[in-house]
């Protein structure tokens, strides 16, 4: 059975295995030099004050490092996704498809180790090559995600024209566990991987056709990467918070040049280096989130410095704060740890229900 399950998926399997290959041959070629541009930038040696050393290093990356570090965020993204569509939907959909299941149940392999091996073999080669693929680019890009940790957790870079210049374009390189980059580093797409595949599986036993199975998968995978990040893996462990007091000093204005509208923007650092901040606001002394500007902020164009300093002063005596929540970057591998465990949850009921379909299903 296992023979036979490899000899099925052989083609699937080279394909990953090419893909592997380009994407190692692409990571360890320009790896070295990626490294050795971070060591003698100083970035590695900086213990304090490094945000300016650290937004140099990443401003010193060429083109094709910049574009290899969002293809491979995209292929983390991509490759789940991929699996859960072409491995997981049509593994056993297409017997139904074929009208072959009455054979492959009725021979001497009884339905349930037929459908474990399925899901077993195929399943670790999913959650391997996600596991390989992620490793690369974990290792690859960890220059990278130091630098932009000790930059504050977010850089944004002017891509460099052909001619040595600035154009227009920009860059944005973001802390490893800021919800676009997370799931694109550690033991997290293992996870992703084998709830995918199993998502796959499942919706291609209970649709029993491979093409709507594939589109229930990739609609379901999409909307659950969508959710996670926003209102499950900020709740993982509880957030920090931190307050401050705002000042006429540290008050800082902002007007909407169309509608002339004021706001108060705050200082924004209060969280530590590197951390997921989720959110920021400015909060009354009774701990509402503060919304209405006293009378003495509804500046003009002719309101000229007096009437910030009049508005600023205003603000003062309401005694605001700022309140700041967010996921300290020391949580960076809890977090992980803890969302790799459900989804692999997820996929491991998942096959259970595959299982008992199957069983169900030859009766």
């Amino acid at each position: 059975m296992i023979r036979l399950t490899w000899h099925q998926f052989r083609p699937q399997a080279i394909v990953a295995a090419g893909a592997l290959i380009v994407m190692a041959i692409l990571l360890a070629a320009t790896g070295p030099g990626l490294g050795h541009g971070y060591t003698s930038s100083g970035v590695s040696a900086c213990h304090a004050n490094c945000a300016t050393i650290a937004s140099s290093f990443i401003d010193s990356l060429g083109s094709f490092d910049h574009l290899l570090y969002f293809a491979s965020i995209a292929l983390m993204y991509l490759a789940p996704a991929l699996m859960g569509l072409f491995w997981g939907a049509p593994l056993i959909a297409r017997e139904f498809e074929a009208g072959t299941y009455p054979i492959a149940w009725t021979q001497s392999v009884t339905r349930l180790r037929w459908t474990l091996v399925k899901l077993g073999l195929v399943g670790l080669v999913a959650v391997a090559t996600a596991g390989l693929l992620s490793l690369m680019v974990t290792w690859w890009a960890s220059p990278i995600d130091h630098a932009a940790s000790l930059a504050g957790g977010s850089v944004q870079v002017a891509q460099q024209s052909a001619a040595g210049g600035r154009a227009g374009a920009t860059w944005f390189v973001l802390d490893r566990i800021a919800p676009v980059i997370f799931a694109t580093r550690g033991v997290a797409p293992l996870g992703y991987a084998a709830f995918a595949f199993a998502l796959g599986v499942t919706a291609g036993v209970l649709l029993r056709r491979a093409v709507p199975a594939m589109a229930v998968t990739l609609a379901v995978f999409i909307a659950i990467q969508v959710v996670v990040p926003n209102l499950v893996r900020p709740h993982l462990l509880p957030p920090a918070h931190a307050t401050a007091s705002l000042s006429a000093q540290n008050l800082s204005l902002s007007r909407n040049a169309a509608s002339g509208q004021t706001s108060i923007q705050p200082p924004g650092n209060l969280a530590p280096q590197g951390a997921w901040v989720l959110s920021d606001i400015i909060i009354t002394p009774s701990g509402a989130q503060f919304t209405a500007l006293p009378q003495a902020c509804t500046l003009t164009p002719a309101s000229g410095p007096a009437g910030v300093l009049d508005c600023k002063d205003a603000l003062a005596a309401m005694h605001l704060r700022e309140s700041v929540t967010y996921q300290p970057a020391s949580r960076f591998w809890p977090l992980q740890w803890i969302e790799t465990g459900i989804y692999l949850l997820l996929a491991a009921g998942l096959g259970w229900a595959c299982v008992w379909q199957v069983r169900r299903r030859a009766r």
